[in-house]
This record gives C-alpha cells, structure tokens and sequence, in this order.
C-alpha cells in the first residue's frame, strides 16, 4: 500500500483539499480531533476499507439516531453516542482517502450529501425527542443554507472556504450531542423535561447556524466584491 503518510505530510495534503486551512494551526480542540481522525484513517487504511464504506457506516450510524431516541428516556442518551461515532466516520472517511491517495471530486459529493442525510436524521430525532416542527426546520434551513452559500461562492470564484463560522459543522455536531445527553439525563429524572432540554438545545444550534451564516455572507461578499 506504501507508506504512511506522517502527520506532517498528511495535514499538508488536508490543508490542500480545504481551503489551505492548516490542522496543525488550529485551536488544540480542533487539531486534536483531526489528529485523531489520522490515527482511525490509517488504521482503516491499512485493514483496506475504503473511504466510501466509512461515509455509508457514518450514515448508517445517523440513520439509527431518530430510530432509537424513541424507545424511552435512554434513547436519547443512545442517540448521543450514535451521533458521536458517526462524526469520528465523517473525519475518518476523508482521512483514509488522504492517506490511500484516494480523494477524488465524486468522493466529495459523496461526503456532502451523506452529511446533509446525517444532520436531516438528528434533526427528525429531535423532533421525535419533543422540539417543536418549526424550530427543527429553521435550525436544517439555517444549516443547509450556510453550506449552500458557500458551494456556490467556491464555484463563483472564492478560492478558499472564506471563513470558519460559528455555525460549522463541527458546531453542529457539538450541539446535537451534548442536547441528546442532557435531555436523556432530564429524561431519566422527569420524562417530561426530555423535549424542553432539547428545544433548548435546538435553539442555541439556530442562534450559531445564524451568526455564521452572517460571518460567511460577509466573507463571501469581502472576497468577491
């Protein structure tokens, strides 16, 4: 298969492929998330799993989500987990691609849409949690439209990602999975407080997905005026 790419070489080439954005001057959070979607990918790499089976497994695992949030007060708590393994998938898809040299244009529409699908799920298991219908189909419309807005910059001529926002993806998936832990706690005590602590928390992931929808209109309109 060659050899393993070390971390050094593996960020640059990640830098290449988003927006010339270095892992290894990111916040320690971030480089260490990243970090650890190096190790899964070239461990995955070397068992030979493609970067395809790893996007599937990730949306397989959000499919799961809105399926077992509904089978009491611990579904949620369940859904928190299924959410977390499907976010190491989603950074590990495209580690393995970088790794195996096997990234390719398809492969990021592929990983596009599967995260589309995945955040579509934990919104309807929020929804099925208690939140109300409105709030849900802001906080998608919100969070599908700063990823739209910046496809079409990026094909209008932007040639970075422009800004990282409050409302990222990364962001995102913090959201979902904290709220399905805190409303499977409250659901434990009272049942009851299951579907308010997670409008809550539905609540803080439109505020985020707002103000970065801002922060990237702004850095779109700056960088192709």
């Amino acid at each position: 298969m060659g050899t393993r790419l070390s971390w050094d070489e593996y960020a640059a080439s990640w830098a290449r492929l988003h927006g010339g954005f270095d892992p290894r001057q990111a916040t320690p959070t971030v480089r260490g998330w990243l970090r650890m979607a190096y190790e899964v990918g070239s461990v995955l790499s070397r068992l030979r799993v493609s970067p395809t089976a790893v996007t599937v497994l990730g949306t397989l695992l959000c499919a799961a989500v809105p399926l077992v949030v509904a089978r009491g007060p611990s579904g949620p708590l369940l859904g928190a987990v299924l959410i977390l393994l499907a976010a190491v998938a989603d950074s590990a898809d495209g580690a393995v691609a970088v790794v195996t040299g096997r990234t390719s244009r398809l492969g990021y529409v592929y990983d596009s849409v599967a995260d589309r699908l995945g955040e579509a799920f934990w919104l309807l298991a929020f929804w099925l949690v208690g939140v109300p219908g409105t709030l849900v189909v802001t906080a998608g419309a919100l969070s599908w439209l700063h990823e739209y807005v910046r496809a079409r910059a990026v094909s209008a001529g932007m040639k970075e990602i422009g800004a990282v926002t409050m409302g990222e993806r990364p962001s995102r998936v913090s959201v979902a999975i904290v709220g399905l832990l805190a409303a499977g706690v409250t659901g434990l005590i009272r049942p009851e407080l299951a579907a308010g602590t997670m409008t809550v928390a539905t609540t803080v992931w439109v505020v985020l997905a707002a103000f970065g929808l801002v922060q990237l209109l702004a850095a779109v309109r700056r960088t192709l005026r």
